[in-house]
């Protein structure tokens, strides 16, 4: 089965534990295709081709735009899809908010997909020159003035869905209008160079963030992940880590606006423990853009979970849910402007009284920061009450504070720590439980 493949992609810098299939161009079959033309469907042909070359075989796509105007899937198994043009979906919000034209094959948040690759044995190269046009402008303007909410039916613009020894590479996504990618029930997967790029262009929207949930990508349920040259340009997270996402390696990462890289959210569905664990995440930069482009450049790395207590159910609500996430390191990054460069909380979408979150945050470590910080407040770790954060290590953390301020790195509720400026720690404790709430000794603590 595997016998077209003759070498494996091993993940940079160490991490032996991620590889995946690179694929020949030796295969035995080689269907070749070209766009329609100008309101032409390109489905039907797009479909045919991956179905006879799909499988041990060599699909090429040559320069254009190929309209795709229905839900689709790639089933591909020991082979190469080679897409030098654009899949472009069809704007029409209205048709793709139907739930019977996407896929729900992404459980959490039962969010929708419009095109889905499934398989083993792959690789998807787009040489830098092809990939999905998702025609976003048209979707950020429509919700202009309605709102939005997870599970709404704004599709993902790539998922990968059951994909084992996957690649993606040099991959453009221009104008997703909701999360860029997904990965989820994967593993040994590689993505090799992606672009996304959310950039509002209707005046009207100017100076405000009409381009939300374009997340660069959400992984879940997934283990043995790469992600290499990523250039993300979005009004979300630039990178999310979800539930039981295991040995996640990110290298050469560009952030522009948005919520920074989260961990999180966890813990909103009660009944389904989450665990991040061996997430490394190196040579990082976030960037704040021009502010009537995008307002928003919030975090550097942000990690969150819900409260202990329920309030209402997935997708809107949830909580109560428990886990771990352990085992994270974020080294060699670069901060520009952003609003709290380094930020855990455990109360999202909670309530006053809510119990504490039962989900534990240890060995987190942070090295090598540089930047600038739009408040002085350059660590903000608030690990719950319940479970509070055992080995939290700080290393060559050099952010500067605004305006010449002194920065402040606030803990609560960290069981142990090390590596931040004895003098600047803002000490927080709790009545009873003292010694979970301190980072050094303090008359406030005694």
């Amino acid at each position: 089965m595997r016998a077209l493949f003759s070498s494996l992609i091993t993940a940079v810098v160490g991490a032996s534990w991620v590889s995946a299939a690179a694929v020949q161009d030796r295969s035995p079959k080689t269907c070749t295709l070209r766009p329609l033309g100008h309101g032409r469907d390109d489905t039907d042909q797009v479909e045919a081709a991956i179905k006879k070359c799909g499988h041990f075989g060599t699909t090429v796509f040559t320069p254009g735009q190929y309209n795709i105007t229905r839900k689709m899937t790639w089933d591909l198994v020991s082979s190469k899809v080679d897409l030098h043009g654009y899949l472009n979906f069809k704007p029409d919000p209205e048709y793709w908010l139907d739930a019977a034209n996407t896929y729900r094959v992404v459980f959490i948040q039962n969010q929708a997909s419009w095109f889905v690759i499934t398989g083993h044995d792959f690789l998807v190269d787009a040489h830098g020159a092809g990939g999905i046009n998702g025609n976003g402008q048209t979707w950020w303007s429509f919700y202009g003035n309605r709102s939005r909410s997870d599970g709404d039916g704004r599709p993902i613009s790539l998922t990968l869905s059951n994909v084992t020894r996957g690649v993606i590479k040099d991959f453009r996504i221009e104008a997703q209008p909701f999360w860029c990618n997904t990965v989820a029930d994967s593993r040994d997967v590689v993505y090799n160079g992606m672009y996304c790029n959310a950039t509002n262009q209707d005046p009207l929207y100017a100076g405000q963030n009409v381009v939300p949930n374009t997340d660069g990508i959400n992984t879940y349920r997934s283990d043995r992940v790469t992600l290499l040259r990523w250039d993300i340009t979005c009004g979300d997270d630039c990178l999310a880590i979800k539930g039981n996402s295991t040995n996640i390696l990110a290298k050469d990462i560009t952030c522009r606006g948005g919520n920074g890289i989260a961990v999180g959210s966890l813990g909103q569905y009660a009944d389904l423990p989450d665990i991040v664990d061996n997430l490394v995440m190196e040579d990082v930069k976030l960037i704040r853009l021009d502010p009537q482009v995008q307002p928003n450049m919030v975090s550097g790395v942000y990690l969150k979970t819900w409260t202990g207590s329920v309030h209402g159910s997935p997708p809107t609500g949830g909580g109560g849910g428990g886990g771990y996430v352990s085992n994270v390191v974020a080294k060699r990054v670069s901060v520009d402007r952003v609003t709290v460069p380094i930020h855990l909380y455990q109360t999202n979408g909670g309530h006053s009284g809510d119990a504490p979150s039962k989900l534990q945050f240890s060995n987190l470590t942070f090295s090598d920061w540089t930047g600038t910080s739009l408040r002085n407040t350059i660590v903000d770790i608030e690990c719950s009450a319940a479970v509070p954060c055992p080995n939290i290590r700080f290393h060559n953390i050099n952010i500067a504070a605004p305006n010449g301020t002194s920065p402040t790195y606030k803990c609560v509720n960290v069981a142990s720590e090390s590596g931040l400026p004895g003098t600047s720690v803002r000490c927080f404790c709790r009545p009873s439980r003292s010694d979970y709430g301190c980072l050094r000794t303090s008359p406030a603590c005694m």
